[in-house]
């Protein structure tokens, strides 16, 4: 196995020059090509009076070069959630200046570098130097929709790595990275790239993005970093299996979990966390009831309402973290997740539950996805779903019409739901608006019943 390198020493490491690092487009990238990026980027960076640096790239192999050599020259580093013009500009009062890939529009006044370099540049200063206080902060999208800023430590980054590797790395010994997510983001940017650069691990610039992009890659030694936006959407077998497959940013339904190991071989290791918190805990799951177990190191307990707090060395150390996750722990090590207590609501002067409401819906053999939320109905506060239908409820709709349809959906529900937590509107949706990573975009499920239908 390749030695498991700290991110400080990286780039300073003795490695073999011909250990690969990436494979993509151009070619086959190594360790000596790599570290010679990453040098005279820095040098660059160095003669540069810009602090702040914002990283805006498609092309993992040039994050990495710029993520290092930022470290290296002592900059600031600032992660965009989202690579679109307009948020890249909206953010861009929190930094100095950009580094971008060809693929990725600079917002206009603002400095930028666009990677590969061209031109010539001196290389008279190429030495690198180790760091051991980078700061990185990340912007994920906040309950409100404004960009929210997160900070992490080199400390706290270094300290899930190295979980990482005691925890899975002997089973990835010899493997190499395929994702479906985006280095951007702190579960891509760990699993996908820093864990593989750490590890020795040669991983893929670009992203695969359609299933059967994920099908043709399927083989012992590849492991696949996803979430359940793209792992419910798998339906065709492939001929070969992944070592490992991790699932994370948001619920992998079990449907999807079985539809994995059905057709790609193995069942997902799904990771639970947050930007905030890091990686709490893990499974594969077997049954809708499989528990939770948490990582090494993390000590949970459970507030008055029984939302999860954590201490753990990903987060301040010695300071407990409160969750707004519902939780039933079982000794101290294994949990079950049971939705989160800011999407429990109350109407008419009861509580309700709306993970409780989608968990019924896709019991039915007609629902494969389902979003719940509270609606402004003219002066009343009501029940809304939107809901994915099965090939079977396609069918069922076509035959009985809309309003049968929805009659049959609302007496379902009654043998699990009071009266008023049974949703009075419904939209039949082709899939519930989400993110790359997985995660529901509630303004945009919103918006679905802000008009008539």
């Amino acid at each position: 196995m390749n030695r498991f390198t700290p991110l400080s020493c990286l780039c300073l490491s003795e490695r073999n020059t011909d250990l690969p690092v990436a494979l993509g487009d151009g070619g086959r990238k190594n360790w000596g090509t790599f570290t010679d990026d990453v040098a005279l980027l820095a040098s660059v960076l160095k003669a540069s009076p810009a602090q702040k640096w914002a990283l805006a790239f498609e092309d993992s192999y040039l994050f990495a070069t710029a993520f290092f050599a930022c470290a290296h020259a002592g900059k600031s580093l600032v992660l965009p959630g989202n690579l679109q013009a307009g948020s890249l500009t909206e953010l861009s009062i929190y930094f100095d200046a950009i580094l971008h890939d060809s693929r990725v529009a600079a917002p206009a006044g603002i400095a930028s570098v666009s990677l590969p370099l061209s031109g010539s540049h001196s290389t008279s200063n190429l030495r690198l130097e180790a760091f051991d206080n980078l700061t990185l902060t990340l912007y994920t999208s906040g309950s409100s929709g404004v960009p929210k800023a997160i900070e992490k430590s080199l400390f706290q980054i270094q300290e899930e790595l190295n979980q990482l590797e005691t925890q899975w790395g002997a089973q990835l010994e010899g493997t190499h990275i395929q994702s479906t997510v985006s280095h951007q983001h702190i579960y891509g940017l760990l699993f996908r790239l820093l864990w593989p650069l750490s590890a020795g691990r040669q991983f893929q610039r670009h992203d695969l993005v359609y299933p059967e992009q994920v099908i043709a890659k399927a083989d012992e030694q590849t492991v696949l970093i996803s979430s359940p936006a793209l792992l419910k959407r798998m339906i065709e077998p492939t001929s070969g299996q992944y070592r490992a497959i991790f699932s994370s940013g948001g619920p992998l339904p079990i449907s999807a979990a079985q539809s994995s190991l059905e057709c790609l071989g193995t069942l997902p290791i799904e990771v639970y966390g947050s930007t905030e918190t890091g990686g709490i805990g893990f499974r594969q799951q077997s049954t809708e009831t499989t528990l939770w177990q948490l990582f090494s190191g993390i000590c949970a307990q459970l507030d008055d309402v029984g939302c999860l707090r954590l201490l753990s060395p990903y987060i301040t150390p010695g300071h407990w973290y409160q969750t707004a996750d519902l939780c039933e722990l079982y000794d101290n090590n294994t949990f079950l997740l049971k939705g989160r207590a800011d999407r429990v609501i109350k109407i008419e002067e009861k509580r309700v539950s709306l993970p409780e409401i989608e968990q019924r819906l896709c019991q039915s053999d007609w629902i494969t996805d389902a979003a719940s939320l509270l609606h402004q109905q003219d002066e009343r506060q009501i029940i809304a779903a939107a809901v994915v239908l099965s090939a079977e409820g396609e069918k069922m709709l076509a035959k009985i019409g809309a309003g049968k349809f929805k009659l049959m959906l609302r007496k379902s529900l009654r043998e699990w739901l009071e009266p008023i937590a049974i949703p009075r509107q419904w939209r039949f949706v082709d899939a519930i608006p989400q993110n790359s990573q997985g995660k529901r975009q509630q303004q945009a499920i919103e918006t679905l019943f802000n008009r008539t239908q």
